[in-house]
């Protein structure tokens, strides 16, 4: 008789080429947001070093004829839905219309005692806006006297703005003597490659002169440094700083770091310390304020996007 032996099919998983591998990540990252990218933009924040504009359509053509992203006239995006086209350039429309507003919040913000530098940060810092975001603001402040300014535009907050974080949402503050970002990671480099200084432009090149370490991730960017807002410093702001500027001022500024130290692990008991020194920043230099664990729910799902990728279409990501 004739016995026959079955041979189970093997499929080995093909490896990428960094460059490939490099595009396929910038759009995933993206893809959280559900941002479709353009071919500069792709380039620009992709980790891989490119010397031609070429080398990046050769591996988005890669890509494209294995569907595994998909191409819509100028934008590239993993999903094949043509809606997420028309939720970007409407997101885009938004945010110039939007803009002005925050220059206005911004130089507002300026004239507060002890500010040095105001950033816009998050979506509208990346040219997006719609009713479900913030214009969000990265504050950068004199030495000593960060928690007395953070009181200080918090109480404005929620005096004269009802506590609306629409339009005045601050939830980064450094001062100007520790402005290196201690989270090396994928998405701080993008915050701090996307930021739109305001005012404050020396200070803000003294930012990113202490955050080189971006350029291990976006090996393509290149700081053009902007023009800021010309802001110059009201009397008011003069006065203020003037008469906080001594010892009466830095046991304000203690204070107000002790009492907002204990609103926070009181209201935020449930976060773990681990969670907390990431998310919960309270320290003499630095108050960060982002309970909800923004940046481990973003690249957990940057990882989650990888990880189904190379399962389903048989890869390997460097």
């Amino acid at each position: 008789f004739n016995m026959k032996v079955l041979h189970r099919p093997t499929t080995e998983k093909m490896q990428l080429s960094p460059a490939t591998s490099a595009v396929f990540k910038v759009l995933a990252y993206y893809d959280v947001f559900k941002y479709p990218l353009t071919l500069p933009e792709i380039e620009k924040y992709a980790t891989f070093r490119f010397h031609q504009l070429s080398e990046v359509e050769e591996a988005l053509g890669f890509l494209k004829e294995r569907l595994i992203i998909f191409q819509f006239g100028e934008f590239y995006s993993l999903r094949n839905e043509f809606c997420l086209i028309t939720r970007r350039t409407s997101g885009n429309l938004a945010a110039f219309n939007i803009y002005k507003k925050a220059q206005k919040r911004a130089a507002l913000i300026h004239q507060f005692p002890f500010v040095r530098s105001v950033n816009i940060s998050g979506s509208l810092s990346k040219n997006y806006y719609d009713e479900s975001t913030d214009i969000d603001f990265f504050v950068m402040t004199k030495p000593g006297r960060l928690w007395l300014c953070r009181l200080l535009l918090t109480l404005y907050k929620k005096v004269f703005l009802f506590n609306s974080r629409k339009y005045f949402c601050i939830n980064y503050y450094v001062d100007t003597d520790h402005l290196e970002i201690p989270d090396k990671n994928l998405f701080s480099a993008t915050e701090i490659v996307t930021l739109r200084n305001m005012s404050g432009a020396a200070y803000y090149r003294q930012f990113i002169t202490a955050n080189t370490w971006v350029n291990n991730y976006f090996p393509n960017h290149v700081e053009n440094f902007p023009s800021a807002l010309a802001a110059k410093d009201g009397m008011v702001k003069k006065a203020v700083e003037l008469f906080l500027g001594g010892n009466f001022g830095s046991f304000l500024d203690t204070r107000a770091q002790s009492l907002t130290r204990k609103f926070i692990r009181k209201k935020y008991n449930h976060i773990s310390p681990e969670h907390a020194e990431v998310n919960l920043r309270t320290h003499k230099s630095v108050s960060k304020h982002h309970p909800q664990g923004f940046q481990f729910k973003v690249l957990n799902e940057f990882d989650t996007i990888c990880n189904a990728m190379e399962e389903k279409h048989s890869v390997i990501l460097l």
